[in-house]
């Protein structure tokens, strides 16, 4: 997804069977965190991103996770939202079509988008790494006050990093 164009929109249901649209949130910044039950990495960042997400919200600026890893059950996601006390929706997207949809990689995979619709930003939450284990600079935090001063994120893009996205075999071209 090239930032500056229009993102496509979904519909996705969370844990309570709530639906989602994107066209919901219109006028706000939505930050997307593709997210994992299981990966490391996604846990690293539950707790930053729930103390956050009622600070955001007052600020007009709403933090959706996307589950789409397809060995990851229904079930096994409300376990761990609730293991982990996260304050923000967590998202069913079964088959992987909205991961698909935005080009998700890993979890986290951090889409912005602007109150027009449009992609600010994307790619890691930070710095940090398999090397690089304290963050030196905050990618999510600059793009967010970047956009709330009126201006544009910089960087825009940034490399994702964490556990790659579970997609279904047939759509990996494996066959059996």
């Amino acid at each position: 997804m090239v930032i500056g164009a229009v993102v496509s929109g979904f519909e996705l249901v969370d844990l309570d069977g709530m639906t989602h649209r994107l066209a919901d949130y219109t006028g706000e910044i939505v930050v997307l965190d593709f997210w994992s039950a299981e990966c490391p990495w996604s846990s690293n960042y539950d707790g930053w991103l729930s103390q956050h997400a009622s600070g955001w919200a007052r600020q007009g600026v709403r933090l959706l996770a996307i589950a789409s890893n397809v060995n990851e059950s229904a079930a096994d996601i409300r376990e761990t939202v609730a293991e982990r006390n996260i304050t923000f929706p967590v998202l069913l997207d079964d088959g992987c079509a909205v991961a698909d949809l935005y080009g998700a990689l890993t979890t986290p995979h951090i889409f912005v988008i602007d109150p027009a619709g449009r992609l600010a930003y994307q790619g890691a939450i930070d710095d940090r790494s398999f090397r690089q284990r304290e963050a030196s600079v905050n990618y999510l935090e600059q793009a967010l006050a970047a956009l709330l001063a009126g201006g544009q994120p910089n960087p825009a893009h940034t490399d994702s990093y964490g556990c790659t996205i579970v997609r279904p075999v047939a759509e990996q071209g494996i066959t059996a």
